[in-house]
């Protein structure tokens, strides 16, 4: 019985010094403070720039973080093919699965880092137009796979080998 009374006066002890002084604590002020406020800032998950407009990441999301928002001006990637829509993250939503991640075209035809990423896409800036311009060769299988994925005109981007 002592000991579980000095158990439960050491844990009141250290209860304290966290509240009252600041012990163990491992996050700055700053970050309590805007974590206290609100006024949190989300890490940057989509990279413009590299994405192809395709709704990929927006199909394959399994608890829809993610949606497909027009563009007020749509982009022409390369001849025939033209971005009308860019996705727009939700991190509440999120499971942090990175299925749409790892179905980005860029990412998954190309090895580049995709234009969409849970955590934080980074800086990293592929040129989608060069990209594109690649021929993909994959067998019928897979192509049917991507396609029942992705957007459906996506489809005459790939080569049957």
């Amino acid at each position: 019985m002592k000991s579980i009374f000095l158990i439960f006066l050491k844990g009141i002890y250290v209860n304290i010094l966290r509240i009252l002084f600041a012990a163990d604590r491992v996050t700055s002020k700053d970050i309590r403070n805007s974590i206290l406020q609100g006024k949190v800032k989300y890490p940057q998950a989509v990279n413009d720039e590299s994405c192809i407009g395709c709704g990929g990441c927006a199909n394959i999301c399994p608890v829809e973080a993610i949606e497909m928002v027009p563009l007020e001006k749509p982009i022409e990637i390369v001849k025939g093919y033209t971005k009308t829509q860019t996705p727009k993250y939700d991190p509440l939503k999120c499971l942090y699965c990175f299925w749409c991640h790892d179905n980005c075209p860029i990412y998954a035809f190309y090895g580049k880092p995709g234009a969409i990423h849970p955590r934080e896409v980074g800086e990293f800036k592929a040129d989608p137009s060069k990209l594109l311009q690649e021929p993909i060769k994959l067998n019928a299988n897979k192509i049917k796979e991507i396609i029942d994925i992705m957007a459906k005109d996506s489809s005459k981007y790939f080569e049957e080998v």
